[in-house]
């Protein structure tokens, strides 16, 4: 891929996440209705592989906007292979798959001088296609599987945050996550009118949590206000959105008032919003283990 067609990736995916925050939209946290699509993770038909990153972002936006019923997706030869097809006239959703390669000239070099090959950063774009384009698909790939209900959903997620083997101190007034003293901080379940915003509010910081130097170690040392503070804000918020969504419960906005500072993240770099996203997928996975 040319070194135009990769910007023009990063650059027309961040105008529409900047768009989006401009107007008040979180990207992460979108007007689920459960009755039309469950909200659940992105994940591919064929393969039963959840999504990551970016992508997640791309394709719940795309469920909500186009009001699929379901969230799997197949690529056009994927359907046929399944002895389906998509429908004519229907318009494929556009991901994105990062990787690393190394150049040839780069690997004979390398083994000259016995170093270890530098790698190069690529993009690649692809298409897929929701089940409901399709047509003809086996019953086990369309099929549009029952989420738990309400209560085991909240039972996974304390099961979770128990067995994490964090520092999980519940009392007090404020919710946080201390990276100097790595513990969670929640106020108690009566604190909040409904337990499940407990639970949003714990899987928030756990989120931050997964990003101590002993865990995924990212860098936390940023103060109140400042850039790096409004990214591992937003690492945590979209960690949670992922956390929550894989456990059948529907993520809501937790920091609405840091917009402004996430708008000039973006604003800066165009690649932000992929690289807060890729953490966020890992420190999900982290704590779904």
């Amino acid at each position: 891929m040319g070194n135009t067609e990769r910007q023009s990736i990063y650059g027309e995916v961040t105008s529409r996440i900047i768009a989006e925050l401009e107007a008040g939209h979180l990207p992460w946290v979108k007007p689920w209705d459960s009755s039309v699509c469950p909200c659940t993770m992105p994940q591919n038909a064929v393969t039963g592989r959840r999504y990551s990153g970016i992508n997640i972002l791309i394709l719940w936006a795309t469920v909500i906007e186009r009001g699929f019923t379901g969230q799997r997706w197949l690529t056009y030869r994927q359907a046929e292979a399944a002895g389906g097809h998509v429908r004519k006239g229907e318009k494929g959703s556009v991901i994105c798959y990062a990787d690393r390669f190394i150049p040839k000239a780069e690997e004979e070099c390398a083994g000259q001088e016995d170093r270890e090959a530098r790698t190069i950063a690529f993009l690649k774009r692809f298409t897929v296609f929701n089940v409901d384009q399709c047509e003809g698909l086996p019953e086990e790939l369309s099929h549009v599987p029952e989420l738990p209900g309400p209560q085991v959903s909240i039972a996974e997620a304390d099961s979770l945050i128990r067995n994490s083997g964090a520092d999980f101190r519940v009392g007090g007034g404020e919710a946080y996550y201390s990276p100097s003293g790595d513990y969670v901080a929640v106020p108690p379940q009566t604190a909040f009118h409904e337990p499940i915003n407990w639970f949003r509010t714990a899987l928030h910081e756990m989120g931050h949590w997964t990003g101590h130097r002993s865990r995924l170690a990212r860098d936390q040392s940023g103060g109140f206000g400042t850039a790096l503070y409004a990214k591992e804000e937003l690492v945590a918020e979209m960690a949670s959105a992922f956390t929550c969504a894989s456990l059948g419960i529907v993520p809501t906005v937790r920091h609405s008032d840091y917009i402004g500072s996430w708008l000039a993240v973006l604003r800066e770099d165009e690649r932000a919003i992929f690289k807060a996203a890729s953490a966020a997928s890992k420190a999900a996975d982290y704590l779904l283990g």
